[in-house]
């Protein structure tokens, strides 16, 4: 592991060699006497710690932080001074300094404070860093929208992503992306910096949606954590809290969730402390709230409480336009990680992924993707790859032998020969994925096969 750097600036040349004496066994440091050295070293070099001094010549130890500042260099700071000057180090702090050592130096004290300031500019760089990453992998450009209904959804959200509070409603069919969608907005704005807390309405029990959006007082309940819990709210604190599934909210606890809308404030299970919490409400449901509201199972005021900036996404099937561009997307990525190099699709598994209605929407066709990369060793997506697919037999060439009035102008057993033979095509003649396809064992499949070639198709 390489040693943390650290900048000592003093112009007291006996605290200088004693310092470096000090910790040079366990870092690699560096010494100048002015602030002005300070600041040039450390344009020219890489460093993780600065020991500043007060009182130095020429520029003063807080201008010199001011300047540290003012470049942006990612260091931590500790003030150094001959006395508890109390202004100037409150000063210091307030410019971002993390913490301040008195002369005659404690060696103790020093080393303690040293460690703790390396961990926080660790612990603050690799925060930077996967911000830096989920800002990259949530960035709108990397979002397929090739149909107009999702560039329609993707300028709603560049809309409101630039308002850090606005309450943002997100419909859609499960599997469409509304988790994306939310992420999309937190990690696009100034909350960034705060956390994205998600739960779901729907995967908890009634009785304890509250305590796990508004946490709980200590003794609250038999069993309960000791010194009570922190809900939702309290953990999003600066960020974003995601309802997940909010249909599912009991009309209770949709009353207190409208009073926070209202107020930005709640009380804890079992509290009488008023609480207060700077957090942005992102909701998102697979149904149709306006219906759920004639249902009398949503309250109306909380839907246009929600229903501030709603975005709405379109299942798969009505922006088809998305399909192969999706397509492309995740079979470079399993391609990476499987060690594959799937780079084509066949003509007529492009007709299937047309045909097909994606019940369950991106998620199933990237599901879809990821299982024929990683089980199939080709370069190409085929027919036969996708022989799993849940509905391949409503396909719209498939579904016409369904059809009521088809099936009084036809044969039954002309109608059970053409589907054997339209599966055993779509499967490029693969007996016991054409089976699969059918619902039949193949050995029933092979039986049937027989009785076509003999003529005798009567026995389906």
């Amino acid at each position: 592991m390489a040693r943390s750097k650290i900048l000592i600036t003093d112009d007291d040349r006996l605290l200088q060699k004693s310092l470096q004496n000090v910790l040079s066994e366990k870092y690699d440091t560096a010494v100048v006497g002015t602030g002005e050295a300070a600041v040039d070293y450390l344009k020219k070099n890489e460093t993780d710690l600065v020991l500043l001094d007060i009182k130095l010549p020429g520029i003063d130890g807080i201008e010199t932080l001011k300047v540290i500042r003012a470049n942006e260099f990612e260091v931590a700071v500790i003030m150094i001074t001959a006395y508890e000057d109390i202004k100037s180090v409150i000063s210091a702090m307030k410019m971002g300094a993390l913490d301040y050592l008195v002369k005659p130096l404690d060696i103790e004290e020093l080393e303690i404070i040293i460690e703790r300031s390396l961990h926080h500019i660790q612990m603050r760089r690799e925060i930077e860093e996967l911000r830096s990453q989920m800002m990259q992998e949530y960035d709108i450009s990397n979002i397929v929208s090739q149909s107009p209904a999702m560039k329609m959804a993707l300028k709603m959200v560049n809309l409101v992503k630039n308002s850090p509070d606005t309450t943002v409603l997100i419909e859609g069919e499960t599997g469409t992306g509304k988790e994306v969608i939310a992420k999309l907005i937190h990690y696009g704005s100034e909350r960034i910096g705060g956390p994205l807390v998600t739960i779901n309405c729907g995967a908890i029990s009634s009785g304890l949606v509250e305590s796990e959006l508004f946490g709980y007082e200590d003794g609250t309940f038999t069993g309960g954590l000791k010194g009570g819990k922190k809900g939702k709210f309290e953990l999003a604190e600066g960020g974003t809290l995601f309802l997940d599934e909010i249909a599912e909210m009991p009309l209770a606890s949709q009353v207190k969730l409208l009073r926070f809308l209202d107020d930005k404030e709640f009380y804890k299970v079992g509290g009488t402390e008023k609480k207060q919490v700077d957090v942005r409400i992102i909701a998102a449901t697979n149904r149709n709230l306006i219906q759920c509201v004639k249902e009398k199972t949503f309250r109306e005021d909380l839907y246009y409480r929600l229903n501030v900036a709603k975005i709405t996404i379109d299942p798969l099937r009505k922006r088809k336009e998305d399909i192969f561009p999706l397509v492309t997307m995740f079979m470079k990525k399993y391609n990476i990680k499987f060690g594959r190099n799937f780079t084509k699709i066949a003509h007529e598994a492009k007709q299937t992924f047309l045909e097909y209605p994606w019940p369950g929407n991106v998620r199933e066709l990237k599901n879809a993707i990821e299982r024929i990369v990683l089980m199939e060793n080709d370069g190409e997506i085929k027919l036969p790859h996708l022989w799993f697919l849940d509905s391949l037999a409503t396909t719209n060439e498939l579904q016409s032998f369904h059809n009521p009035l088809m099936l009084e102008s036809m044969d039954l057993n002309e109608i059970n020969k053409n589907l054997v033979q339209k599966a055993l095509t779509k499967t490029g003649g693969n007996k016991t994925q054409a089976a699969k396809l059918l619902g039949i064992s193949r050995s029933s499949l092979l039986y049937r096969l027989k009785k076509i070639e003999d003529g005798t198709n009567n026995s389906f």
